[in-house]
């Protein structure tokens, strides 16, 4: 038969067990800041539209009454239906060191630091002098994230959309594994002919309204492994080891 203070014992055992496991999860859980028992609205302050850089590749597809005249324009197009292309291997137009690309009849177009919108705008409004009722849709063909470091899939991933938050290249990747630092994201980004390093914290909710939380074409995201990651065998074991403890008192105690 237990007694009282054996029972305690017993539990004192399990109870350790149980608290290291707790430990670790506090560290999983992303926006521990964000209530769970009262729902909440906030406004999108922080996204902005995605500007041409340098070496991006855009891809201009022109469309007016005329196909004839539009497929001037489309000639480096491949893939779309209804659009005429030639033996050339070059797909859509590749902004030079200058911020510029080069269009039929328009010349030399200074496009670094617009949006496609803008630029969309821009071309259909001086296409309306050689098209009749130009209509001109721009996007950027080149359009990658990378995504390194503790997570399930690292990879270099092509976005067919301009608007992908952290949350969207963390699930491409597959999410963070668990021994991840939450609180210590590199952020790698190249603007204006500089390289930033951002640091981020994914426990907060102010990474969503931070100017950071969209990503931008070209950015790198390494997620920093955390100190378990290189002792996940070790706390296994010891895990393993005191819960075989646990037992073994336990079954000399029933024994007695």
């Amino acid at each position: 038969m237990l007694s009282v203070k054996n029972i305690k014992f017993l539990y004192y055992l399990l109870a350790i067990f149980l608290f290291s496991s707790c430990l670790r999860y506090k560290r999983v859980p992303y926006y521990k800041d964000i209530s769970q028992k009262v729902d909440s609205v906030a406004a999108i302050s922080n996204y902005k539209p995605m500007l041409i850089q340098k070496n991006d590749l855009l891809g201009i597809y022109v469309s007016s009454l005329s196909q004839e005249a539009s497929a001037l324009f489309n000639y480096n197009l491949m893939g779309i239906p209804g659009v005429t292309t030639s033996t050339s291997p070059v797909t859509g137009f590749l902004v030079n060191d200058a911020g510029e690309i080069q269009l039929p009849f328009l010349g030399k177009l200074r496009v670094e630091g617009m949006s496609t919108a803008n630029l969309q705008d821009s071309i259909q409004k001086q296409l309306g002098a050689f098209l009749k009722e130009p209509v001109v849709n721009v996007r950027v063909l080149n359009f990658k994230i990378t995504v390194l470091g503790d997570v399930m899939r690292p990879g270099q991933f092509n976005i067919q959309s301009e608007r992908i938050n952290i949350n969207d290249a963390l699930s491409l990747a597959g999410d963070m594994n668990i021994t991840a630092r939450r609180d210590n994201i590199l952020l790698i980004r190249e603007e204006a002919g500089q390289r930033k390093y951002v640091r981020l914290d994914i426990n907060t909710k102010e990474l969503i309204n931070s100017p950071y939380y969209y990503l931008h074409s070209n950015d790198v995201l390494y997620i920093q492994p955390g100190k378990v990651k290189y002792d996940v065998e070790g706390n296994t074991y010891r895990n393993l080891s005191l819960l075989l403890s646990t037992i073994s008192v336990m079954s000399v105690i029933l024994l007695r």
